[in-house]
């Protein structure tokens, strides 16, 4: 179903709005369709398809094969690198990846570290770290939650004191995603502590390399090492490394997560992945059919596509706004919670849907030989998925902080 072009809907005053696809942008379609199938790695697509895990090696390569056609940034300013593109061809881009079940790149650097810079950095921050994010030279990570702060990003307490030319950081970040591939991190840190909590924080950008920073890895319900703790002890950081000015890093921390938001409901490969589901379901035999002739079943993953549908119009309308020159407001946190909500309930489906195949515990190992798999392969990343989504509801600023931010920005309460 999500293959087909939506032609009508109405818009928020009730008018029936034309949405089909042009010539021109049913041409960019197929010229992206051509170019995935001529350029995606098939050892890399082998890969996704059977859910087996990426190397860093992977997500480069791919990252790499997209920067050199020009179609990496494609949110940045055209003049810095970006594509140019209309709203519409956007949205094309990104259903064409995720229907082609390419890897996801990791955002820290091209969708959160880069627009902070090129908006809010110096000349010499751009100079030097905008290249190196567009060619995929520097793997960024995220130094923004803290031990015992949950989801108070103002309670931070990570330290950054300003000892001449440097500034000297002590404290610990944690849930730091892929950070023992990193080769940057970029931190909120405090700086003045005698004010309110959302003053006298900064916006640090440090070399991993630096002595004094440790990662040490946290290894999830799942099984993998994706998340970490990083320490800091006495690091030493070059003033010229501040983005703003110094107590400016709240107002851009907000600016980034309004970013990181709006992508964090992945409506693209939720519909790719409920297509799955669906498909799915004809390999699964029930008594003398299969579990597509389970009206229970279905009328569950019907009522998922409808929440699906009025997201991705939800998530349209947020990027129609930015395209003429607006900023994701509290729209990002309504997508923030539809998308993950229905992120969990599919991951819920696919439970339910291979049964008692998704009790075995599948290591990374485990899912890299076919040896050890047992049952259907599409069985056996099930499980992982699901306990891995448990996060995506908290990540990102939790659900429930999300509500209070919708409360107070829409309804003022």
């Amino acid at each position: 179903m999500y293959n087909d072009v939506v032609y009508f809907a109405l818009n928020y005053r009730g008018v029936l709005m034309n949405l089909s696809f042009s010539k021109e942008d049913q041409e960019f379609q197929q010229e992206v369709r051509s170019f995935i199938e001529q350029n995606y790695p098939s050892e890399i697509k082998e890969k996704q398809d059977q859910g087996i895990p990426l190397s860093k090696e992977d997500t480069v390569k791919w990252h790499k094969i997209l920067n050199d056609k020009g179609w990496l940034a494609v949110n940045w300013p055209e003049e810095l690198g970006g594509t140019g593109w209309t709203i519409t061809q956007k949205h094309i881009f990104q259903n064409e990846l995720a229907a082609a079940n390419t890897p996801t790149l990791m955002p820290f650097g091209v969708n959160m570290c880069g627009p902070v810079i090129y908006t809010f950095g110096s000349d010499e921050q751009k100079e030097f770290h905008l290249p190196k994010i567009l060619n995929g030279d520097i793997w960024w990570c995220q130094g923004y939650s803290e031990p015992g702060s949950g989801s108070d990003l103002a309670s931070l307490k990570t330290k950054a004191e300003k000892k001449g030319d440097v500034y000297v950081v002590n404290g610990a970040k944690t849930w730091t995603t892929l950070a023992q591939h990193a080769d940057w991190i970029f931190c909120l840190v405090r700086t003045d502590g005698s004010g309110k909590k959302q003053e006298g924080i900064s916006f640090l950008l440090i070399d991993m390399k630096t002595p004094g920073v440790e990662v040490k890895p946290i290894i999830t319900i799942d099984g993998t090492h994706e998340v970490n703790m990083v320490y800091f002890d006495n690091v030493e950081v070059p003033v010229t490394n501040l983005v703003g000015e110094e107590g400016f890093g709240w107002s851009i921390a907000k600016f980034l997560l309004a970013h990181e938001r709006t992508g964090i409901a992945g409506i693209p490969s939720l519909k790719r992945e409920l297509d799955r589901l669906r498909d799915i379901t004809t390999q699964i035999q029930v008594g003398e059919g299969s579990l597509k002739d389970d009206a229970m079943f279905m009328s569950k993953l019907d009522r998922l596509e409808i929440k699906l549908t009025a997201a991705e119009y939800t998530e349209l309308r947020t990027l129609a706004a930015m395209s003429a020159g607006g900023h994701p407001g509290p729209e990002s946190s309504i997508l923030k919670i539809l998308g993950t909500d229905l992120q969990q309930e599919l991951s819920d489906l696919f439970v339910e849907a291979v049964g008692y195949y998704a009790h075995p515990f599948m290591t990374e190992e485990d899912l890299a030989s076919n040896e050890s798999r047992i049952g259907p392969d599409f069985a056996a990343p099930v499980m992982p998925h699901y306990l891995n989504y448990r996060k995506v509801s908290i990540y990102g600023g939790s659900n429930e902080i999300q509500r209070n931010v919708i409360a107070k920005a829409v309804l003022g309460l």
